[in-house]
């Protein structure tokens, strides 16, 4: 990634650009909106890794605007107030702001606060990006290599070992048609001999995973070839 973009929303223009010529001068990209309604267009436009937010401003307030952000988008917020009663920082808080920091601030703070923020934020993006490397979802059907789970429609499904390695070779490569021998080789490892067990197993998760087996959705039988999942 080449730098992180920070989305600055206050109506206060003269802390609208400081705090943008103190987050670009550290390299970050810097999007600025002097009201929520202004900060949610951004946010539907751009890509954008972190939030600070003040919290009265006309239009929409930066507590409506974060209540409204949450809904779609899991970035860190950080909120920005000229009051210090405990009552909005426990109120920022509860509605889904990560930090809170409270005018007049000094810059080193604020960019103490966005840097820690962002660290947190990017194991939290590598950690899924880890996770989604191993789960597999075609439609309905769902397979998690680390936890071997196979969920149908957000009900779990429990298949053998050796149905859960076919299954998940197949989900791997979506449409793709493997033969029975390919099949053999790469579960069982060994060179294919006894291939019709195969039609065994593939029979076997086909009454599990498909709602109606004789008329699959899923696991589909490409007659003279082999088998593949149906890319949905």
């Amino acid at each position: 990634m080449d730098a992180y973009h920070i989305l600055v929303v206050e109506d206060d223009r003269e802390i609208l650009d400081g705090v943008g010529i103190y987050l670009k001068n550290q390299g970050y990209k810097v999007y600025k909106a002097q009201n929520g309604r202004e900060g949610l267009e951004i946010l539907e436009k751009e890509e954008i890794h972190l939030a600070i937010v003040d919290i009265m401003m006309p239009v929409m307030d930066g507590i409506t605007m974060t209540m409204k952000l949450r809904e779609k988008y899991d970035m860190p917020v950080i909120m920005l107030s000229a009051k210090s009663e405990e009552f909005d920082k426990v109120t920022g808080l509860n509605i889904g702001a990560d930090d809170y920091v409270t005018k007049p601030f000094a810059p080193m703070e604020l960019l103490a606060r966005v840097n820690s923020q962002l660290r947190r934020y990017s194991r939290y993006l590598k950690m899924a990006d880890r996770e989604e490397e191993h789960l597999y979802r075609i439609g309905g059907l769902e397979l998690n290599e680390d936890t071997v789970q196979v969920h149908v429609d957000g009900e779990a499904v429990a298949l053998t070992p050796l149905e859960f390695k076919i299954l998940a070779l197949l989900m791997r490569n979506p449409g793709r048609v493997f033969s029975a021998e390919e099949i053999y080789e790469r579960v069982w490892q060994e060179k294919a001999i006894a291939t019709e067990t195969i039609m065994v197993h593939v029979r076997n998760i086909r009454q599990k995973i498909e709602v109606d087996p004789k008329n699959p959705k899923y696991l589909k039988v490409v007659w003279g070839v082999g088998y593949k999942i149906e890319k949905q």
